[in-house]
């Protein structure tokens, strides 16, 4: 009989974002341990981590901190957008 070996993998993680992660991976009916495992599996799977991660460009950070300011052009409407947009 052959049993597979484990290590314990630990992180720090904020308790709300961690409350509702492990919400959503129980509402899959998986474990933690197994969430965490499929997640490594698709690390190695795609060479890297399974989703993109990137620096924005100027324009987009610019564009984010304006968000963040509350700069910007508001609409209440998606009719107003698209108007302003020429669509």
């Amino acid at each position: 009989m052959s049993s597979v070996k484990t290590t314990t993998a630990r992180a720090r993680i904020r308790p709300d974002i961690k409350t509702e992660a492990e919400r959503i991976i129980h509402d899959l009916g998986l474990s933690v341990s197994t969430a965490f495992e499929l997640f490594y599996r698709q690390i190695i799977l795609n060479r890297g981590l399974p989703f993109d991660v990137r620096i924005p460009n100027v324009t987009t950070r610019r564009a984010i901190e304006d968000a963040r300011k509350g700069h910007g052009e508001r609409f209440v409407t998606t009719e107003a957008l698209f108007k302003d947009l020429g669509i």
